[in-house]
């Protein structure tokens, strides 16, 4: 089941990466971190995005998952 996913990181990242991330929206903060947002397929969906997060060496701050609707 598919569900929607707000990761959050330290340091900016553009929209470049959206590939890498398997297309999820890249939203730069005023705060200098990133907001990683959209659907995940699964669990194994969502361990390999972190995985990629840990192989780029930036710092991980939260995973939460959004209510259907949600912005």
């Amino acid at each position: 089941m598919t569900s929607v996913f707000e990761i959050r990181l330290q340091g900016l990242l553009d929209d470049r990466w959206a590939e890498w991330f398997d297309g999820l929206r890249i939203i730069p903060q005023p705060d200098g971190t990133t907001v990683l947002s959209g659907p995940v397929a699964d669990q194994a969906a969502l361990q390999g995005l972190l995985r990629r997060i840990a192989d780029l060496g930036m710092t991980l701050l939260s995973v939460n998952t959004l209510e259907p609707g949600a912005p």
